[in-house]
């Protein structure tokens, strides 16, 4: 059985956030309590890609460390605005506890109409409908403002696949054999001697073509780039050794 099983998981997690709490205050530790939330804007981002890593690599027991990596940096940042005033980590547990049982009416009912029951949805791409339509009532939002609202800092593929989706809802769709043909016509119109300034936005164009391409067929195009790049490496390291 697990440590945090021996301590019951929920003393385990207020332990976590009474360390932190502790680490933050007078005769903590001077690293973390100089932090803010911008300083550690770059640690969410490396935890979040070492669990990646993690993943890709199958292994366990790094992912188990990563995960809680991962988490300290929740941790953190909930502090920090609690010191502020702003709200505390049982603010963000509520908030998602709301968010995932109101996103999941096909599991646990409208809260806001009980009487109604369950909603019936039995594909992925559905759930990720009903998901995407739910935000939009909630926020108020339609689905070119949440296409907009799509982080930038996302990695290019994966934020022009999200926001393809996104803008699908508000009636932006191609059919992949237009998606392919954009993306065919865009390297065709790639010639030698091109400025890289015109280079750039062809170029542009044709991935965002091939994301969508890849969306219609269901695959994750970042992840697929990924793979590619990993095999191409492994391929080079093969020859290398053995020549």
């Amino acid at each position: 059985m697990s440590a945090s099983r021996d301590l019951g998981e929920g003393k385990a997690f207020a332990e976590l956030v009474e360390i932190m709490s502790r680490l933050r205050g007078p005769g903590g530790c001077p690293w973390d309590r100089e932090q803010d939330h911008r300083s550690l804007r770059g640690c969410a981002l490396e935890e979040a890609y070492e669990v990646l890593e993690a993943i890709d690599a199958g292994n366990r027991e790094a992912l188990r460390q990563e995960l809680g990596d991962l988490l300290l940096q929740v941790i953190f940042h909930a502090q920090l605005a609690a010191e502020a005033g702003d709200f505390d980590i049982g603010d963000v547990i509520q908030g998602l506890r709301d968010k995932l049982v109101s996103r999941h009416p096909h599991v646990f009912g409208d809260p806001s109409r009980p009487e109604q029951g369950r909603k019936v949805v039995e594909t992925a791409e559905g759930v990720l409908a009903q998901w995407d339509s739910i935000k939009q009532e909630e926020l108020d939002h339609t689905a070119a403002d949440q296409a907009e609202a799509v982080p930038k800092a996302l990695p290019a593929l994966m934020r022009a696949q999200k926001v393809q989706r996104r803008a699908a809802g508000a009636g932006w769709q191609r059919s992949p054999g237009e998606a392919r043909a954009a993306a065919e016509e865009a390297l065709t119109s790639l010639h030698d001697g091109a400025r890289p300034a015109d280079a750039e936005r062809v170029i542009g164009e044709a991935l965002f073509a091939v994301a969508e391409v890849a969306r219609s067929y269901g695959v994750d195009a970042e992840q697929a780039l990924r793979e590619r790049v990993d095999r191409f490496v492994a391929d080079t390291k093969g020859r290398e050794g053995g020549s």
